[in-house]
Formats: C-alpha cells, sequence, structure tokens
C-alpha cells in the first residue's frame, strides 16, 4: 500500500515474513535517458542504504535496512508523528540538535534537516529519508543542513536545536559561523515586495 511520494521515490507500507516493513522505491524519470537514469537512480539508492546503515552502526537513531536492491531499500517502519505535526516540541529539538551534531561528527550531511524527516514517538527521535544525504567533511554543507532547521521552526525550537547542537559538536562553533556567512548571501536574504 502507498503511503508517501517525494520527488525521487514512492513508500510502500509491506509485510515480509509477518513483519511490517516499509520499501522506498525510487521510480524512473521518462525525461531522463533510460540509462543514465538507471546509473542515477542505482548509485542514490546505493547511497542512501549505505548511509542508513552506517548512521545506524555508530548508534545514530535512523530506520534499520533489512534488504536494498538495485532501486529500493527494504527498512524498519517507525511509528509516531513528524516534528512537524507536533505542537510541543522542545525535548525533540533537542534530541534532534544531539543527532545532527552525530551525523556530521561521522562525515555525513542529510541535505534535507527538517521537521517533516524527524520522526518521535515520546523521548525516541528518529531521522528519516536519507535520499538528500552525502558523506561531507565540509563546513558549508553542514551549516546547510542547520540553515534548513532554522527556516522550518519558530525561533524558540531553533534555540532548543542549535544549543544542543553546539553541546554535542566540537565543530559546533564554527560551522555555526559558516551559517551566519551563508545567511548574507543574496539568495539566501528573505526579500518582500513593497
Amino acid at each position: 500500500m502507498l503511503v508517501g511520494e517525494g520527488a525521487e521515490a514512492r513508500i510502500y507500507s509491506v509485510r515480509v515474513f509477518g513483519k511490517r516493513l516499509l520499501v522506498k522505491v525510487r521510480e524512473p524519470k521518462e525525461y531522463r535517458v533510460r540509462e543514465l537514469d538507471r546509473a542515477i537512480r542505482k548509485s542514490r539508492t546505493r547511497r542512501e542504504a549505505r548511509i542508513m546503515s552506517s548512521l545506524n552502526k555508530n548508534g545514530v537513531p535512523v530506520p534499520r535496512i533489512f534488504a536494498a536492491g538495485a532501486f529500493s531499500i527494504y527498512m524498519e517502519r517507525v511509528d509516531g508523528k513528524l516534528l512537524k505535526d507536533m505542537r510541543r516540541r522542545g525535548g525533540a529539538m533537542r534530541r534532534a540538535g544531539e543527532i545532527l551534531a552525530k551525523m556530521h561528527g561521522l562525515g555525513i550531511v542529510h541535505g534535507d534537516f527538517t521537521p517533516a524527516n524527524i520522526i518521535a514517538n515520546g523521548s525516541d527521535v528518529r531521522v528519516i529519508d536519507f535520499g538528500l544525504s552525502d558523506y561531507s567533511s565540509g563546513d558549508e554543507e553542514k551549516a546547510v543542513d542547520l540553515l534548513l532547521m532554522k527556516r522550518a521552526v519558530p525561533a524558540r525550537s531553533y534555540r532548543a536545536f542549535r544549543d544542543s547542537y553546539l553541546a554535542h559538536s566540537k565543530d559546533g562553533k564554527r560551522i555555526l559561523g559558516r551559517l551566519a556567512g551563508i545567511e548574507l548571501r543574496g539568495r539566501y536574504q528573505t526579500r518582500t515586495l513593497e
């Protein structure tokens, strides 16, 4: 049964040997040359599965991977509420800051670190959707992860997230300095029409 759809993939709920799983399937893009499309989908699927497996092995709370095919990933179904749908999220925001600091410490950036990709179930907070994730040691990509969260939540929630990130990241101050530089650039400025 289809439970979600994004720009690159569809998410289905399935039962495998009596266990409820999710399967993420990267769909073909008709506008791309077939060989190029297959290569892109295959490499993105492989990278996403590898990153999620690495995070899981290093204690970062993400869905466990059970199997991966050329264009699909079978993973643990995580129950809970998306952070974007929660009214009170202070504790979850602090946990999200800690999780992102750990990911960055492992040299992994999420690429879309927003409340729409964080699930909370009581004190259990998990990060989902690693379709845009990558390996990176660069401060720029890490700062963009922070910027995406800053733009997605109220200032009070962001402060809880940021303070937790700083407390758990050895490079946090430097990365926040990079974030300040990014915000000064023209394309990241908020503009209003008069």
